[in-house]
């Protein structure tokens, strides 16, 4: 009797996905939302941190030296891409003398990698058209279907750390996208009165959640992206609104609103705050919550 029970119990060990890896695997994404999908694939085999807080622009971060100490005990870096931390993510990198994390190796993944980028300049670009990306708009995470692609290039990169953890990275994987459908199938029927409704937004942000849930940016505060506007521009937005019926100005929470107040209370649109990322510090705490946020928002506001 002790036989068979024993002999059925490893039975039952040996269909269980097991990862002979010595976890955690230590994961550094550059941003929240990139920490909060690795979590959901990577499951009780990851340790995440991030550098950039969802509170923070993404594009401006101050490269500090403790990110450096944690870049340099990282078995995998996972990034935007498209340019969105150009400006900081390669000294860091260089800084933390990891050669499993560099650009090409190991561990190293570019979350953009299969992404339908909207946006890319197709002529000559220079800094009077302010931070335009050569590679296209990198704010790609906020359409949720894009979520699927960057969880697969997170397993994808796991597994190269890992091959012996590829059932339970591909069976994580396949969960999260199951729920991701059925949760974009639910946001999608909130926002259906409003498709076609026209929208400012502060800055070029939201082109890839705007096509998916078909509303229409009208006009931006800033008059390029990064440049701070004119009077003369805030004028042209202000008819704008009145012209299109504009409701609602989307901002991000670490732009001054100074600017989109004004315009606001020129045209009776009004200012809705929206985070374009997890962010725990505002209970935020993953990528569904995130989108929950999002449409909840958008639709009291357009109501």
């Amino acid at each position: 009797m002790k036989g068979i029970i024993v002999f059925s119990i490893f039975s039952l060990l040996i269909l269980i996905p097991v990862s002979v890896y010595a976890a955690p695997i230590k994961v550094i994404t550059t941003t929240e939302d990139l920490a909060a999908i690795v979590k959901e694939i990577g499951g009780e085999q990851v340790q995440v941190d991030f550098l950039a807080k969802g509170v923070q622009d993404p594009h401006f971060l101050e490269p500090k030296p403790s990110y450096m100490l944690k870049l340099s005990q990282a078995d995998l870096f996972v990034r935007v891409g498209l340019e969105l931390e150009i400006g900081w993510a390669p000294p860091l990198l260089i800084g933390a003398r990891n050669s499993k994390i560099q650009t090409g190796s190991i561990g190293f993944v570019d979350a953009s990698k299969g992404i339908d980028v909207l946006e890319v300049p197709t002529g000559p670009v220079d800094r009077s058209q302010g931070d335009v990306h050569l590679q296209g708009n990198p704010h790609y995470w906020l359409d949720p279907m894009n979520g699927k692609k960057i969880a697969q290039n997170i397993k994808e990169g796991l597994i190269r750390i890992d091959p012996d953890g590829n059932d339970i990275y591909e069976k994580n994987l396949i969960r999260f996208s199951k729920k991701l459908d059925e949760a974009i199938l639910q946001w999608k029927e909130m926002m259906r009165p409003f498709e076609g409704e026209k929208v400012v937004t502060y800055h070029n942000s939201w082109p890839y959640f705007l096509r998916r849930f078909g509303l229409k940016a009208a006009g931006y505060v800033e008059p390029k992206p990064g440049i701070p506007p004119s009077t003369s521009h805030l004028r042209e937005v202000i008819e704008i609104i009145k012209r299109e019926k504009v409701k609602i100005i989307i901002m991000e929470p670490y732009f001054n609103d100074r600017d989109p107040k004004f315009v606001a209370e020129k045209s009776v649109a009004k200012v809705v705050v929206l985070s374009p990322s997890v962010s725990t510090g505002t209970g935020i705490i993953d990528y569904f919550q995130l989108f929950d946020h999002l449409v909840t928002t958008l639709t009291n506001a357009l109501k």
